[in-house]
């Protein structure tokens, strides 16, 4: 079959598909009771204390809540216990389930089975195998911190975060949550740097607590996380018909269609029922897997939809996302559907995020981001408030850099998304109470009232005191900030390691400063006059982060320069800010990371980089050569039989004629770019920063024209030589 009849044949496979009845793995139908299930297959508190003695579960909470080096007796109980419920729920083996810096997960199973003393088989788990394994580290990035040679690597239990069942087909597997450090200790994973960082934040912000005398009963300050996750779906037959998909996650080639999203009718449209069947089964898997997801919609673009979770504490919620985009892509494929993660899957249309909700919380459940009623009252939030202004505005290089990644290039800056910009959107209330705190004087809180809609039977609304804002890259909505920038690919926990690192290192200056002006024993007036003092201060040195506009606008882009804001357009200019010296300082001072670990962080994050896009051009020269050029080649051969058979019956020829040379010019611009590509290729460089500039400057443009000159060849091949699906077909076939 050739491609061309593949490509109909997918198409013709993906509207005949006839969506099945909501139904689980094992076929047996989707209880609408889904509140029983949750949670149903993690090894939670609730089963703790059910199968732990009261001895037992009180010592291993105090390592869980308190930090407390875990007694071994413990762990063996545990591992004992864990081991008997995993085995109830029908698993065999068991993991330590970690997250290396390819972005991705990892895993290495063992048989819970193993040879006892007398030849017959068991089941066991030792204290020490729950707590430490050793995975070969050699073939995971490390930026140079091992040698290839050096390959020995540990993986060590966080009892912080539930072990979970992963059920398929034919298997359970019990899932450790680790981290993941090579034999010096340096950490090779995403989660040994949050979780040092977490630990930063709550010495800093209970010092604050300290000084206003509300840190009564609390033991530790938590960072507090929902990110949402944007993906698209298309049908299966269609994705693997497409081999820039397949290997890259996005279309290399493709024009857009007549209709995209102009019509703006697929946000919050009613869901497809192939997609709500696969929502309903995706929403099952992961409450049973304690992930408290809580939304699902249709998102901007066609073929784009969102699920999103509540709150949880910042290393469970990562390690949720985690496992929340391994789930969609492992149920998409039992409705015949492939789930897409990658930013800007499609070229014209809006690509994806992960708008990551981030806020402090005291472990007695005290929001410290809740502004309340009368908000220019509450002093410890304003605090807690600049604390974050001044951590955005002093290191917004840094938290630009978190997000860099070559597929979120295509993202940050677009009429879709936040701008590589840094700045912080408060609102009308938050701003005006900013700026009533620069001037020294707070006397009033906005309030936005009530809105009466005209009609009887409709309820009167309660306004807020703001509206959202949209293009804002880092954004206060309510008792929280977005921070939208994102993307929809990447692990949630850099990103927020980044920003608890720098908030504690605010919060650490301004407890530095208010400790000072307020002395011991303070009095009540004594402390407000010191608080105003220093969070007056703090407004007037960074305000300037502060913009409430549209960020899309070039104004503002203007605006930005002129006020000093960085402005770091791409991941080559970004990702080297964390081998800065001032970033160095600031993530050895807080013990998050050290000078040789985040420099590894550079050198790995732009050798990603700089493998994406080869894999890119590389995969646009196979189909350029392979698909591209045959099909028109084919349309050539077309136009010149027709040019030839008018000329032989001694009809008028000359506007074929003219048809055939102008389309011979576009295979020739295509094929002389696409040659071009190939060259390009073939440069070398043992340096990644030297690589990735470039890839940006050199390949990144050709890979531009010789898409559009493809796309343009799309657009005057037949329809029936074409060999890939048009964005027609794949983003409106569900």
């Amino acid at each position: 079959m050739d491609l061309a009849s593949a490509r109909r044949a997918a198409v013709a496979a993906a509207t005949s598909w006839t969506t099945p009845p909501l139904n689980r793995a094992d076929g047996t139908s989707i209880s609408p009771q889904i509140a029983k299930h949750f949670a149903s297959d993690v090894f939670s508190h609730r089963t703790m204390r059910h199968r732990l003695s009261k001895d037992v579960f009180k010592r291993l909470m105090r390592t869980i809540e308190l930090a407390e080096p875990l007694d071994p007796l413990v762990a063996d109980i545990v591992a004992a216990e864990m081991k008997d419920w995993a085995i109830e729920n029908g698993a065999t083996h068991y993991t330590h389930w970690f997250q290396p810096l390819t972005g991705l997960t990892a895993e290495k199973h063992d048989s819970l089975a193993e040879l006892g003393k007398d030849g017959e088989m068991i089941y066991a788990l030792s204290g020490s195998s729950l707590c430490q394994s050793e995975p070969d580290a050699s073939s995971f990035p490390s930026g140079g911190l091992r040698a290839t040679f050096e390959a020995r690597g540990y993986t060590a239990w966080d009892a912080t975060s539930p072990a979970f069942l992963v059920r398929g087909h034919n298997t359970v597997t019990l899932c450790i949550p680790t981290a993941f450090v090579s034999w010096t200790g340096a950490a090779l994973d995403q989660k040994t740097p949050l979780l040092r960082s977490m630990d930063a934040l709550s010495k800093q912000a209970l010092r604050i607590l300290r000084i206003f005398g509300t840190d009564k009963g609390v033991r530790r300050v938590l960072t507090t996380v929902g990110p949402e996750q944007e993906y698209f779906l298309i049908d299966r037959h269609l994705y693997y018909t497409r081999p820039d998909l397949v290997s890259c996650d996005r279309t290399l080639f493709g024009t857009r269609p007549p209709k995209g999203q102009q019509l703006e009718d697929h946000y919050f449209g009613s869901i497809p029922p192939r997609v709500l069947a696969f929502m309903a089964e995706l929403e099952y898997e992961l409450y049973r897997m304690g992930v408290p997801v809580k939304t699902r919609h249709n998102e901007v673009a066609p073929g784009q939809f969102e699920i999103a979770p509540t709150f949880e504490t910042s290393n469970v919620a990562c390690d949720h996302q985690m496992l929340m985009m391994e789930t969609i892509k492992r149920v998409a494929p039992r409705y015949g559907l492939s789930a897409i993660l990658h930013e800007k899957p499609f070229s014209g249309i809006n690509g994806s995020g992960k708008h990551n909700n981030w806020s402090m919380s005291t472990d007695t459940g005290v929001n410290l981001l809740d502004p309340r009623e009368e908000t220019h009252t509450n002093m410890e939030f304003l605090a807690f408030l600049c604390a974050v202004i001044r951590a955005v505005d002093v290191h917004a290089d840094l938290l630009r850099a978190s997000v860099a990644s070559a597929s979120n290039d295509h993202r940050l800056g677009a009429n879709e998304a936040p701008p590589a910009i840094i700045s912080i959107f408060l609102g009308d209330m938050l701003t005006d109470i900013v700026g009533q705190l620069e001037k020294g004087e707070l006397s009033r809180t906005l309030k936005g009232g009530a809105m009466d809609l005209g009609a009887a039977t409709l309820p009167h609304l309660p306004r807020d005191s703001g509206d959202r804002n949209r293009t804002s890259p880092f954004a206060f909505t309510g008792n929280k900030f977005e921070f939208r920038a994102v993307g929809s690919s990447a692990t949630s926990a850099w990103p927020n390691t980044v920003m608890n690192t720098i908030v504690a290192e605010s919060l650490d200056e301004l407890a530095t400063q208010l400790e000072v002006a307020v002395g011991p024993n303070p009095s009540p007036e004594k402390l407000m006059t010191a608080v105003r003092g220093v969070l007056q201060k703090t407004i007037r040195e960074h305000k300037r982060v502060i913009f409430n506009g549209d960020g899309y606008s070039a104004e503002w882009h203007a605006e930005a320069e002129r006020r000093g804001l960085p402005h770091l357009r791409d991941s080559v200019a970004a990702i080297p800010r964390f081998g800065s010296d001032g970033a160095v300082r600031l993530f050895e001072k807080y013990q998050v990371l050290n000078r040789q670990e985040l420099e590894s962080r550079v050198t790995t994050y732009l050798e990603r980089y700089c493998k994406q896009i080869l894999i890119e051009s590389e995969t646009m020269v196979m189909m350029g050569r392979q698909m591209i050029l045959p099909a028109a080649v084919a349309q050539e051969s077309r136009l010149a039989q027709a040019v030839a058979a008018l000329k032989n019956a001694g009809a008028d020829h000359k506007e074929r004629l003219a048809m055939l040379e102008e389309f011979m010019e576009r295979v020739r611009r295509f094929t002389t770019t696409l040659e071009g590509l190939a060259e390009a290729d073939n440069f070398e460089s043992h340096d990644p920063g030297e690589h990735a500039k470039y890839l940006r400057d050199k390949i990144i443009p050709l890979m531009l024209v010789l898409r559009a000159a493809g796309d343009d060849l799309e657009n005057h091949v037949s329809a029936d030589l074409w060999p890939l699906p048009s964005y027609r077909e794949i983003l409106y076939l569900k």
